[in-house]
């Protein structure tokens, strides 16, 4: 019966989203279990944030060299080593005992998003027709929206009815039906030849990703020493063999093809897309360790309450795109960032930590609709003058870069995060010091200023973190409990305020920088960077503007 779907464009397509919202609700629905996982694990803050670079880094830096992989071993094969990969990972990662375990894992999931991610679309380009295609996008890109609505629900729920660890064992069965109905369903597409996979540029630019991720990310613990400056400089000089291998592979079919830089508008919008990273790593980290840990709410209020922001980027992502082709996607651009900043800045300035979830509907409603008019603007700005032999190039370079940028947030967030937090607490326990008997102030304050070093704690158990000094009279440990709390509280508040400041002053830059974008009107050509078909007239190839 199945095997009569064999090839059907619409049935191939449903299958290839299913894989895709596997892999894309993974990133959001993480994002709620971070209190309970941090408290089960007994996972620091900078562990976490490893959690989450883990698998940005792998993503990152695999997503290029795993399209080419799927022209040279058939997109259909390695769509499905992917999702295996993907799956298996997920199973273990259910499993894992500690944060070691669970970070390994994660890179591994990592690997297999980034060997399915990139098959998706262009296995759509193989079996839709040009004028059907564009039916089909919409299709793809309504999966994208629909995993940011559904991860936080899904999320809270099920870390709230069962726990943490279903986020994972949640992609089991979704992976299990993609295989075999992959298997059966999607065609099989033609092999390529003369393509290389660029092996040295992958591990080099892997190295300094990591050497840049892991030493702004536990520069913290490590008091910024000689060796976390030195891993900087590292990734300084492994940026730079990196470039210079790719100007000498010119003709071999570079990792990164550096011509498609020549073009101004293609430049800007890799810029902007690592800023908008910023803007959405920096809010759903911070916020939902804030909201659990510190007002109190459970994973699955949590993933109501981040709910409109969701909506208010499904409602702007269509006209968005109207908007665009009539105005020129620059001032659509410009006017989505602005937003989508001017949101941020209203939470910074509204966390209490006594706040009820009224307070964040509008504001987060607010970064919903910015971030809705930002993504189909960079979409289509992107490829309008780049040459249809870089089509699929320029638009792997793009998709590399915006998880570049969700690496060098989660580093840079989560570096100032620790920093103003170590700092905050220290402060926050010299204040409340004074309401302990004085034997015991001095251990109190030590306690929060040596968790920088050790690894700061924000889960949900963080409020009643500190321990009890042994034959402390039970009234004086029920005292200090509750000034930890307090301090916690008051301290991560203190933190994050400057922490959302960072990602409104990086989405500022971005605005500025949309305005060295020239103005166009009119659809784009081919914004998705798609193969053009045989019925399907082809763009005459221009240079790349200046």
């Amino acid at each position: 019966m199945l095997s009569n779907w064999r090839g059907n464009p619409w049935a191939t397509i449903g299958v290839l989203c299913l894989g895709y919202f596997m892999a894309l609700l993974d990133l959001t629905i993480v994002n709620i279990a971070v209190p309970a996982m941090t408290a089960d694990l007994g996972a620091s803050l900078d562990q976490i944030l490893w959690v989450f670079n883990a698998y940005a880094l792998c993503l990152a830096v695999l997503l290029i060299t795993a399209g080419r992989l799927g022209d040279l071993r058939g997109k259909k094969n390695v769509f499905v080593a992917g999702v295996v990969v993907f799956t298996l990972a997920s199973l273990a990662a259910g499993f894992a005992q500690d944060p070691g375990q669970l970070i390994a894992f994660r890179a591994v999931q990592g690997v297999g998003a980034a060997l399915l991610t990139p098959q998706t679309l262009s296995i759509i380009a193989d079996v839709f027709p040009a004028s059907k295609r564009g039916v089909a996008l919409g299709i793809w890109g309504a999966v994208a929206g629909l995993s940011a609505i559904a991860g936080p629900v899904v999320g809270g729920f099920l870390v709230s009815a069962l726990d943490w660890r279903w986020v994972f064992f949640v992609n089991i069965p979704i992976g299990v039906i993609t295989v075999a109905l992959a298997l059966v369903v999607i065609p099989e597409s033609p092999r390529q030849t003369g393509q290389g996979l660029d092996p040295t540029g992958v591990a080099v630019a892997s190295a300094a990703l990591f050497c840049l991720a892991f030493a702004l990310i536990q520069g913290e613990r490590y008091q910024w020493n000689a060796v976390i400056w030195g891993m900087l400089a590292a990734s300084a000089v492994l940026l730079g063999i990196f470039l210079w291998h790719q100007s000498t592979m010119r003709d071999k079919d570079p990792l990164v093809p550096l011509s498609l830089f020549r073009d101004r508008g293609f430049t800007v919008v890799n810029f902007v897309a690592i800023v908008v990273s910023f803007g959405a790593l920096g809010l759903f980290l911070p916020m939902t360790i804030y909201l659990q840990s510190v007002l109190g709410f459970s994973a699955m209020k949590t993933g109501v309450v981040l709910l409109p922001m969701a909506l208010g980027g499904l409602i702007m992502a269509v006209p968005a795109g109207v908007l665009s082709e009539r105005f020129g996607g620059k001032y659509v651009l410009i006017g989505g960032l602005a937003t989508f900043g001017a949101g941020l800045a209203w939470i910074a300035a509204a966390v209490r930590t006594d706040s009820g979830w009224t307070t964040f509907v509008l504001p987060l409603f607010v970064i919903g609709l910015g971030s809705g008019c930002s993504f189909t603007p960079m979409a289509s700005e992107l490829m309008r003058n780049v040459p249809k032999r870089l089509n699929g190039a320029a638009s792997g370079v793009n998709n590399a870069m915006r998880h570049v940028g969700t690496v060098l947030a989660g580093a840079v967030i989560g570096a100032v995060l620790q920093s103003r937090l170590a700092t905050a607490l220290t402060e926050q326990a010299r204040e409340r010091a004074e309401q302990l008997p004085e034997e015991y102030r001095e251990g109190f304050v030590a306690g929060f200023a040596d968790a920088s070093t050790e690894g700061l704690n924000v889960g949900v158990s963080a409020v009643s973190n500190s321990p009890v000094p042994e034959g402390m009279p039970d009234e004086a440990a029920q005292n200090l409990q509750a000034l930890a709390g307090a301090v916690f509280r008051e301290g991560y508040v203190d933190a994050l305020t400057p922490t959302l400041l960072v990602c409104v002053a990086a989405l500022l830059v971005g605005v500025l920088a949309c305005f060295a974008l020239k103005v166009h009107t009119g659809p784009a050509v081919n914004p998705y960077g798609l193969p053009e078909t045989d019925d399907e007239p082809g763009q005459t190839e221009e240079p790349l503007h200046h």
